[in-house]
């Protein structure tokens, strides 16, 4: 009787493993379906304020927040293709999360909630929205992940090469970007032999590389909230700073 019961559960435990991701897409555009034909959207809030300006109308002072627009960076992903997030990634939606191929800890979590994400966001019969965002890991230890050792990684995790691009290069230009672009670390650094980044976060870019939000790459209900914000932005048409 125990082992049914055993088999029970194991059953139940690999048929929620499998739903599970597939369900995030359906539910956030239900949702956002409603929201519209409510309008009762509420998009994702802008992040990093780089300043405030001011103007004067009528004698009156209106403040306008100029939001921090994320930076280019070129790098090389795992089939050895140089690339540019900006340029060639663009008019899609990023997640970008942070790791190291040999690492214990976190980072194989973090990567199979990524993985989540991918098959969340797979193309299928029923609907093509894989085009939708494109998936970034990149290392923090680019001295010993060069790119067929992120190649490798990557196919441990299924990961589609065309949409999920594992990315290494140089240190200091990966330090800068991390800490100074996307705001992942607030400890300085330069980037040097003893600067070390390690973080759990996973940060949401959109179309215009404006920051959109911050999720813990360890939990399933901020990856659930990442989800979601994927299909707000993917409604929202460009437009300037907010």
């Amino acid at each position: 009787m125990s082992n049914n019961k055993t088999k029970k559960k194991y059953i139940i435990g690999i048929a929620v493993a499998f739903l599970l991701p597939l369900s995030f897409y359906w539910i956030a555009a239900s949702l956002v379906t409603k929201a519209v034909k409510e309008k009762k959207i509420h998009l994702p809030f802008y992040y990093i304020a780089d300043r405030v300006d001011s103007t004067t109308k009528e004698g009156k002072t209106l403040y306008d927040t100029v939001f921090h627009q994320v930076k280019d960076v070129r790098l090389t992903n795992q089939l050895g293709q140089l690339v540019s997030l900006n340029n060639d990634l663009k008019d899609k939606i990023l997640v970008v999360d942070f790791f190291f191929t040999n690492c214990g800890t976190i980072c194989p979590r973090l990567t199979r909630n990524m993985a989540l994400l991918q098959r969340a966001f797979r193309k299928t019969e029923r609907r093509s929205n894989d085009t939708i965002m494109q998936l970034i890991s990149v290392t923090v230890n680019p001295e010993r992940d060069s790119f067929p050792a992120m190649r490798a990684y990557a196919n441990r995790y299924n990961a589609n090469h065309d949409h999920w691009w594992f990315l290494t290069g140089s240190k200091k230009d990966i330090y800068d970007y991390a800490r100074n672009e996307l705001h992942v670390s607030v400890q300085p650094g330069d980037g040097g032999a003893d600067d070390f980044i390690h973080t759990e976060k996973i940060v949401l870019l959109d179309k215009e590389r404006y920051i959109r939000g911050y999720y813990n790459g360890l939990d399933s209900i901020d990856m659930k909230r990442c989800a979601d914000d994927i299909v707000l932005l993917s409604m929202q048409k460009n437009k300037k700073n907010k």
